[in-house]
């Protein structure tokens, strides 16, 4: 059967890559199943991927809003835009949670001209600048234009020392984190500049989705128990992880929930977290 992807593309359906997506969400095999069957009565020659998942997600949340928001995991990374700025806090929260020293939104002065840089990290003595590339479009893709003007960045600015974390210091490494993936020349030509990239599916043993899932670090948007005004609430209010509303309910009584919402909300993250 042909099923229409976001792209436009027409390719056939794939009961397994769906079934593999499912069991990802912490669903049991017995519930994946079910759910698999369901949806292979219901679909039709030319259905678009983004039905498909609309059902999958509706029959999820009936069994348990953790598995749902899991499920929904890419889409919620999406939602971290328009303007990508929370997204480049997400990105600071990953590597927060390795151990780096972070700091956002800084203006470093190159040798020729001044730059903004999304991220500035630091671990064990080494310091590196991350470039965010936000895309609100699920099938767009960063290319090699991408790594070849952040690489000139780059080197403008490693050359001359930078008062980031308390003193001088040089920054010798980049990295380029996108919430889509990179194409294959843009991987290429970073990997040949000694360029460090990490999106959606890449590395493959260490992309965004793997950090989400090995260390619980998923965006508030994620939880299916909250709308999407009250999700941009708790982002203004710099609660960006889940995590961070577990031990701390007050931010949710600041959007105004009344007291059964969140104990909803609480509880959805709780599930959510304790996943492995």
């Amino acid at each position: 059967m042909k099923i229409v992807k976001h792209s436009g593309d027409i390719v056939e359906f794939n009961a397994e890559k769906l079934k593999k997506s499912l069991l990802k969400s912490g669903a049991n095999n017995d519930v994946v199943e079910r759910i698999l069957q369901s949806i292979q009565s219901e679909i039709y020659e030319g259905i678009a991927t983004k039905q498909i998942y609309k059902m999958a997600f509706a029959m999820l949340k009936k069994i348990a809003n953790s598995h749902a928001a899991r499920y929904n995991l890419r889409e919620a990374i999406r939602l971290l835009g328009p303007a990508g700025f929370f997204f480049e806090k997400y990105i600071a929260r990953l590597f927060f949670a390795e151990q780096y020293e972070t700091a956002t939104n800084l203006t470093l002065q190159g040798k020729c001209v001044s730059h903004e840089i999304d991220v500035v990290v630091k671990k064990n003595g080494t310091i590196a600048m991350v470039e965010c590339k936000y895309h609100a479009g699920r099938d767009a893709a960063s290319d090699v234009k991408v790594p070849m003007y952040i690489l000139s960045r780059f080197n403008d600015l490693k050359g001359n020392q930078h008062a980031i974390f308390g003193k001088e210091e040089i920054i010798s490494k980049c990295w380029i984190v996108t919430n889509n993936r990179f194409t294959t020349d843009a991987v290429d030509f970073a990997n040949c500049s000694g360029l460090n990239l990490l999106s959606w599916n890449y590395p493959e043993d260490n992309n965004l989705k793997t950090k989400n899932d090995n260390s619980n670090l998923y965006p508030v948007t994620c939880l299916t128990t909250l709308s999407l005004a009250e999700k941009d609430k708790l982002l203004i209010l710099n609660v960006i992880l889940v995590k961070e509303i577990i031990n701390n309910s007050d931010c949710l009584e600041k959007i105004e929930l009344s007291n059964s919402r969140i104990k909803n909300v609480l509880k959805e993250a709780s599930d959510l977290c304790r996943y492995i």
